[in-house]
């Protein structure tokens, strides 16, 4: 359960104002002591996190906040933070304290229907105050009741639950038939971590086995020989968006090819944003702007993605003096209008939610947005290529960039 991605699991935030007992239902969730408690308030301050496994939903991320309401110092900056974690969460919990926070609360059901968040309300420390009656009541002093608690809470999730995690799409299962046999070309370079594959690929070996496809898994130097020599027709190559020209230009354009990138633009954020955010990387000008968002932060290694490769491509591209700045990790700046288009990291890192809210963010702000992988098939000439076999978005993207 730990080694799950954490983009893949399903990230409850837990809301609700200062003392209205947040960290206790998180502890009380886990059975174990994960989050420090105390009458004292603002004793949580920043976001904790804690991984569990809750059957039948499968593998979760609690996001235990600073509460709503409180009178210290950063009260303000406590409640920003808070803020930010609703972008990033597909299910929140509200602890209530009946009508002793009902304003607070009230504030807090405003944000998250502003954000389409579905909220589980508990009302805690029932024996001390009032509550509605039909609704989840906990008392997280009582570990006698952990167990009937959690199965009406569960019951509960299951019902306001994205149907992604009830259902997880294929992430490539529709594109092939039953028994097919897929290529994944993997470059072993310096980025490659030692011993292991990077995320994508191995989620994308995990997909095809679940869709009973056949696997091959090899670097590119075997490409070709294989190719001519094997009598193999695979029904569709995946590669590593760095030789993507290398992949189009060696696979015969009867043989469906695309990347992982695509394939995890489609499905973590949305493929048709992003590729219409490619159509106007040409139309930029050496004056504008662009913002490179990384999900994580990591020591950028010397030809470093994010940092040398594209940065270079573009300017190649479009002049040596185009602006490039950069965000990381959870942040993603307020002023999106300054910039020309933003290119945004595959995400691996995180949920779909928060992909789709910094899309949703530049679309209000009107400024295209693209993915690493799908604005490297564009620079290397190939996206039309590689977007053959998503029909639709393949034709809105000619028509923009037209």
């Amino acid at each position: 359960m730990e080694k799950t991605p954490k983009g893949m699991r399903l990230h409850i935030a837990i809301l609700g104002a200062v003392n209205a007992g947040k960290s206790s239902f998180l502890n009380y969730m886990c059975g174990q002591q994960k989050a420090i408690t105390s009458e004292i308030e603002g004793t949580t301050t920043d976001a904790v996190e804690k991984s569990q496994e809750l059957l039948p939903i499968g593998p979760i991320t609690w996001i235990d906040t600073a509460g709503f309401g409180d009178k210290t110092e950063l009260s303000a900056e406590r409640e920003a933070a808070t803020k930010k974690v609703l972008e990033r969460a597909d299910v929140a919990v509200l602890v209530s304290l009946g009508e002793k926070t009902k304003t607070v609360d009230e504030n807090i059901m405003e944000l998250a229907e502003a954000e389409n968040l579905p909220v589980i309300k508990v009302f805690n420390k029932k024996d001390l105050y009032a509550y509605e009656r039909d609704a989840l009541q906990a008392n997280t002093q009582d570990p006698e009741d952990r167990d009937n608690f959690m199965a009406k809470f569960k019951a509960e999730l299951i019902k306001i639950c994205p149907e992604e995690f009830i259902n997880p799409p294929t992430l490539f299962g529709d594109l092939v038939p039953d028994n097919g046999t897929v290529i994944l070309l993997v470059p072993i370079d310096k980025e490659a971590p030692k011993g292991r594959l990077i995320l994508p690929q191995a989620q994308t070996i995990r997909d095809g086995l679940d869709n009973n496809q056949i696997m091959m898994v090899m670097q590119e130097s075997r490409y070709k020989e294989f190719l001519s020599s094997s009598g193999i027709v695979p029904d569709l190559v995946i590669c590593d968006s760095q030789i993507v020209d290398f992949m189009v230009k060696n696979t015969p354009n009867s043989i469906k090819c695309t990347t992982f990138s695509i394939l995890f633009g489609r499905l973590r954020g949305d493929l048709n944003k992003f590729c219409e955010g490619a159509a106007y990387i040409s139309k930029l000008k050496e004056s504008d702007k662009v913002l490179i968002a990384e999900s994580c932060t990591h020591h950028a290694q010397d030809d470093d993605i994010a940092h040398v490769k594209i940065p270079r491509w573009l300017r190649q591209k479009i002049g040596e003096n185009l602006q490039i700045d950069y965000a990381s990790g959870c942040d993603f700046p307020e002023n999106l209008s300054e910039y020309s288009l933003v290119i945004q990291c595959g995400g691996c890192v995180i949920n779909r939610r928060e992909v789709l809210s910094r899309i949703n963010k530049c679309e209000q702000a009107g400024v295209p947005i693209t993915n690493y992988g799908i604005c490297i098939s564009e620079l290397k000439g190939v996206l039309e290529r590689v977007i053959e076999p998503f029909s639709e978005i393949k034709t809105n993207y000619i028509k923009i960039k037209a």
